[in-house]
This record gives C-alpha cells, sequence and structure tokens, in this order.
C-alpha cells in the first residue's frame, strides 16, 4: 500500500469517526470548563461593578469577540482532525473575531471624550491578562488536545494551535469578567499577547500529542 493509499484509508476510517471527535470535544469542553471556572472564581473573581459595566457596550464587545473566536477555533480543530485536511479558506472564520475588534476600535475612536491613547492601551491590568489567560486556558487546552486525539490530524502542531486558540478564547471569556480595561485597543493589545502564547504552547503539546 503506498502513501495514498494509507492516506485514503485513515481518511475513510475518520469520515466514520468525525461525528464523535466533535462529540468527545463537546464532552471534554464541558468538563474543563468547571474547573478553569473555580480557578477564576478562586483566583480573580466577577468585577465589583459588573452591573454598571453591562451598560458599557465595549465590555459586552469582550465577550462577543472571546467566544467568536472560540466557536472559530473550534470548527478549524475539527476540520483539522481530518488527516487529509488542509487550512485553506477555514482560515477565513477567525476574521469574524478580527473585524468585530475592529469595529469596536473604530467606535471607540469616534468618541468625543474617550481616554487618552496610553491609558486605553497600557490600562490596569495588562499583567494580570498575560497570566490570567493562560492559566485558565490550561485545562481547556489539556481537555482539547485529548479530544482531538480521536482523530488523526495530518498537521499536528497546527491543530494544536487551534485547540490553543480556542482554550484562550473560552479562557479569555471568563477573564473579561474581571477584566476591568474595556477599551478594544487593550484587549486587541493584551488579549491577542496571551491568546498567541496559548496558542504556541498548544502548537509545541499538539506535535507531540496529536502525532498518529
Amino acid at each position: 500500500m503506498d502513501t495514498n493509499d494509507l492516506i485514503r484509508t485513515f481518511a475513510a476510517d475518520n469520515d466514520v469517526h468525525e461525528r464523535p471527535v466533535g462529540n468527545l470535544l463537546l464532552v471534554a469542553l464541558v468538563l474543563a470548563v468547571p474547573v478553569s471556572t473555580a480557578l477564576f472564581l478562586a483566583g480573580l473573581g466577577v468585577r465589583s461593578d459588573i452591573m454598571i459595566a453591562m451598560r458599557n457596550p465595549f465590555f459586552d464587545l469582550k465577550f462577543v469577540v472571546t467566544m467568536a473566536l472560540a466557536a472559530a477555533a473550534v470548527a478549524i480543530s475539527l476540520h483539522l482532525s481530518r488527516p487529509e485536511a488542509s487550512l485553506g479558506r477555514w482560515a477565513w472564520l477567525l476574521a469574524i473575531p478580527v473585524g468585530l475588534l475592529g469595529i469596536g476600535m473604530m467606535g471607540e475612536m469616534m468618541m468625543p471624550n474617550r481616554a487618552p491613547m496610553s491609558t486605553r492601551l497600557i490600562g490596569s491590568n495588562s499583567k494580570v491578562c498575560l497570566i490570567a489567560i493562560p492559566l485558565l486556558s490550561l485545562p481547556l487546552l489539556a481537555a482539547a488536545l485529548l479530544a482531538l486525539r480521536r482523530g488523526a490530524p495530518s498537521r499536528p502542531a497546527v491543530t494544536g494551535a487551534f485547540a490553543g486558540l480556542l482554550s484562550a478564547g473560552l479562557a479569555a471569556t471568563l477573564y473579561a469578567a474581571h477584566c476591568t480595561d474595556d477599551s478594544p485597543m487593550f484587549v486587541a493589545t493584551w488579549y491577542t499577547i496571551a491568546v498567541g502564547l496559548v496558542a504556541a504552547i498548544g502548537a509545541l503539546a499538539g506535535s507531540r500529542v496529536l502525532k498518529f
């Protein structure tokens, strides 16, 4: 059997298991989310002015962006769990959270009484953000990688990176409830750095865990 036949065999076998991979990922995340939530509540907690913050559209936007990132990364990760899959046009799903964040930044720029750029960029929680999001992501990333092992990704590092993105998206959703920096510019800077770090961890772990 040559290489092409072997790949087709794996692909045919994976078609049978594709749905269980999605189901297993869902179960794994359902089990991991309470762990990350418990870590969040024990170490950070919800911001004290949450009821007032909910009236701020930029506060709400944080959740829309992070959940859009998680949803896009879930879809891409499941696609990449197939042995013959390539990233291709699926990467365009990431344009959804990026576009939403860009709209938010443009909206903030049009506000007449906006804070100075340095204040919006640096905020008051940048260090916490860079630590909290990766730490809250770890249980989610471990669960996602274990679930995606059910597939047979031909690009384990790339698949692991997107597992990191979905984990970081969910973790950032939790962290957003604590973070008092609501500026889209802050989110675009510090959340992105933290998410990128988790994606790098996912790529490194995926290159080992998702090999077949």
